[in-house]
């Protein structure tokens, strides 16, 4: 059964931690370049194979006595909250990719699965991902969740970054996800330590 409610946080914490990364620019990028759906096709599924591996690492968390969970995943989300403060503008580069010889939706959703597997293994929203399954002990739900907002991601640099970069300043971005990730990550440690 999907639960709503972890649904809705894990998607309003993943999506904001990705908006200032740097798929989301290399989303843009790709998307100004070929045609939008191939792009998205190849993201996507990339993206949702970062969010069943995710799953399943925080999924094996749960094992672990609930104590023990909850200073480690108070731990990674401080470390998580740490690490967005300390970038500067949120975006560390964008990635280039050579330009397919032709427009074929294999070349072009390929380059963009390629893109993404390479770009997000190990990033923070994949560990964050990890983080709230062993938090909510609901993979289905936080799978959801996260896939839902990096596809989210994806498709607003797709289709419009640019326009969302002007109206909303990537610092504000970053320093709101960071202070979500604060919140979940003390929240965690005070249940470890309250038991």
């Amino acid at each position: 059964m999907i639960s709503f409610t972890v649904t809705a946080v894990v998607f309003g914490v993943v999506f904001l931690a990705e908006l200032p990364d740097k798929t989301a620019l290399a989303g843009l990028v790709l998307g100004t370049r070929y045609r939008a759906s191939y792009v998205f096709a190849g993201v996507a599924a990339a993206f949702a194979l970062h969010v069943a591996l995710a799953v399943a690492a925080g999924s094996v968390l749960t094992l672990l006595p609930q104590q023990i969970v909850s200073a480690l995943t108070g731990v990674l989300f401080l470390g998580g909250a740490a690490v967005l403060l300390m970038t500067k503008g949120g975006a560390d580069g964008d990635a280039e990719v050579r330009r397919p010889e032709n427009q074929s939706f294999w070349k072009v959703s390929g380059a963009g699965f390629m893109l993404i597997l390479v770009a997000e293994f190990g990033d923070l929203t994949q560990i964050m991902t990890a983080n709230l399954a062993a938090r909510y002990d609901d993979p289905l739900s936080v799978g959801l969740g996260a896939v839902l907002a990096l596809w989210a991601v994806a498709g607003l640099g797709i289709v419009g970054g640019k326009a969302l970069m002007k109206r909303v300043p990537l610092r504000l971005i970053t320093k709101v996800a960071a202070l979500l990730m604060l919140g979940l990550g003390l929240w965690s440690l005070w249940e470890a330590v309250t038991g």
